[in-house]
């Protein structure tokens, strides 16, 4: 299924289904940035806003933006801080919508949606300014290697969303290869004694030429 209208379709229930994965990423993203100063923002797949308003304490200037229309809705009543402006756009396309920089660029569980990484460092390089931030949370390749993809149920029965496994090396040779360097990474576990596979890989970049 197409990741525009499955989101569409997701998104009356994205909010409220139990989701291991998305309040991981949650955790992961408050935890990553909250010794990160930053006054502008750039939320690059936003969905229902379930880290939008936390972004929003934090800075005088957020822009959230995402592909579903229906997801957009939904954040639009969760925040409504003047500071705050939601956009629906498809991050394959030109970012017009990012030309003055940011402090930070963030992406929450979207890179999985995106084939080539490299294009959307590319991207980035002109969206964020030097010295500045990138944050990826998304779901653990190791996850990726055993089939896990994004998904929910409907009446119709599973619905699996459109998604590309990306390796570790991916991420971290995309950011370099523009101009960005790994300030930290780390991993996420289901439980506290973190056995098993992790769910969740979260990084966090600096960009050159402070």
């Amino acid at each position: 299924m197409s990741v525009q209208k499955a989101y569409d379709q997701w998104a009356s229930q994205y909010d409220s289904n139990e989701n291991r994965t998305r309040d991981l990423e949650a955790r992961s993203l408050r935890e990553t940035l909250s010794a990160i100063e930053f006054d502008s923002c750039l939320e690059l797949g936003c969905g229902t806003g379930k880290n939008s308003a936390w972004l929003a304490a934090r800075t005088s200037d957020l822009l959230s933006v995402d592909l579903s229309g229906e997801m957009l809705a939904r954040a639009r009543e969760k925040v409504k801080d003047p500071h705050v402006q939601f956009k629906q756009v498809d991050l394959l396309g030109e970012w017009s919508f990012a030309e003055k920089g940011y402090d930070l660029a963030v992406f929450s569980l979207v890179l999985e949606h995106i084939e080539d990484l490299t294009e959307v460092f590319r991207k980035l390089a002109k969206a964020v300014k030097p010295g500045g931030y990138v944050y990826i949370g998304e779901l653990h390749p190791f996850k990726q290697y055993t089939g896990s993809k994004a998904r929910f149920e409907t009446e119709h029965g599973t619905q699996v969303v459109t998604c590309y496994d990306h390796h570790l090396s991916d991420f971290t040779m995309a950011g370099e290869l523009s101009g960005f360097r790994v300030v930290t990474l780390r991993e996420y576990f289901d439980g506290e004694a973190k056995e098993g596979v992790p769910r969740i890989l979260t990084i966090l970049f600096q960009k050159g030429g402070i």
